[in-house]
């Protein structure tokens, strides 16, 4: 009796009826395409792009928000009215502002003041509002006052992007590609190739890789002015940078506590101009613009086929497609923009065609 009480209380019944509307949306939504990169088949190395850019939020962190969400909701978090609040200027907020709309939450994304025009529009037309502060440093501790003030929930995906995700499978994005995957020359991949933001998707795919006792390493590729690479090298993950990435959705000042370098089996540190001129690259050769960060794990893939091959090493590597280029028309396929943070594309670009012309990397050693 005690049981059935609890379950019809109007909170619980509530929260039953927000994670049947947020599983639903996953329901309809069709799984992320697997897309060939074309190298030559001679080559007997195989890259592949998983094309998270078709979510319904246009970006690899609507798995995230929706991870994040039913994490919340079953943990008794967030109830009827729950004002949601998460550190973010970007992809993330744009993701969790869907869903806060979806399920009829308020929600309040805490950023920088120098957060430009074009990123609050998208995250305002999600239906989620902005608190800018001055200090682009004090996000996450401003996100959890004003949580604290308004009696709503801090989502914190930087501490639960890898616990959030169920590793094991449950289509998680591992399992997606290990399924896709099936019916390919090389079905097992030697290498996954991702960046780290929260370090959520780095968790989740080495996690998995171990669980179903595949041979896959997982390599994460780390922007300028990020703390992970400093943080693995070295063993110590109380390294801070002090600097802020400028290839959006990856690198951090400091190691988040989301981050589990232990699933790690590779780090490599890619230049700006390199994630840039990969990007520019790669949109070029598939017929569509592609993000910053999918330019991150373009070089160091790039890179780590290049080894393969000087090793007669035959296999398949598969790394992301995180988000559309639209977004970035302003920076990223800008040229005054580039020029104006001092990057020469031109060393870059010749060293991707080398690479693509002939199979070898002359660009400095993978790391």
């Amino acid at each position: 009796m005690e049981q059935l009480e609890r379950c019809s209380d109007s909170d619980r019944e509530w929260v039953t009826e927000a994670i049947a509307v947020v599983e639903a949306d996953a329901n309809r939504s069709a799984d992320t395409h697997l897309l060939p990169f074309p190298l030559p088949r001679s080559w007997g190395v195989d890259l592949y792009l998983k094309d998270e850019s078709v979510h319904p939020t246009g970006s690899l962190k609507h798995r995230l928000a929706r991870s994040l969400f039913l994490y919340a909701l079953c943990g008794g978090w967030i109830r009827p009215g729950t004002t949601i609040v998460e550190a973010s200027s970007g992809s993330t907020a744009v993701s969790e502002a869907y869903f806060a709309r979806l399920l009829g939450l308020p929600f309040v994304a805490v950023m920088p003041a120098s957060t430009s025009p074009e990123k609050i529009a998208l995250i305002e037309f999600q239906g989620g509002t902005c608190h800018l502060v001055s200090d682009g440093a004090t996000v996450v501790e401003a996100a959890r006052a004003l949580a604290a003030d308004t009696g709503g929930h801090f989502m914190d995906q930087f501490t639960y992007a890898e616990r959030a995700t169920d590793w094991r499978g449950n289509n998680n994005i591992a399992e997606s590609i290990f399924g896709q995957l099936a019916l390919e020359r090389h079905p097992i991949p030697t290498w996954v190739v991702v960046g780290a933001g929260t370090g959520g998707t780095s968790a989740t795919i080495g996690r998995y890789a171990r669980y179903q006792r595949h041979c896959t390493k997982l390599c994460v590729v780390d922007p300028e002015g990020s703390a992970f690479y400093e943080g693995w090298v070295a063993g110590d993950y109380s390294v801070e940078t002090g600097q802020t990435s400028r290839i959006e959705g990856i690198g951090r000042p400091r190691v988040e506590p989301s981050f589990q370098p232990s699933v790690v089996d590779r780090m490599i540190r890619v230049p700006d101009a390199g994630s840039i001129a990969a990007m520019r690259a790669g949109s070029a050769i598939l017929g569509r613009r592609v993000g910053g960060s999918t330019g991150t794990n373009l070089w160091g893939a790039f890179g780590l086929i290049a080894e393969m091959l000087s090793q007669g090493t035959q296999g398949s590597v598969v790394t992301l497609l995180c988000d559309g280029g639209e977004r970035y028309a302003d920076t990223y396929f800008n040229d005054q923009w580039v020029r104006a943070q001092r990057l020469d594309l031109a060393p870059h670009l010749a060293a991707i065609d080398r690479f693509l012309a002939t199979g070898s990397w002359s660009f400095g050693d993978v790391e």
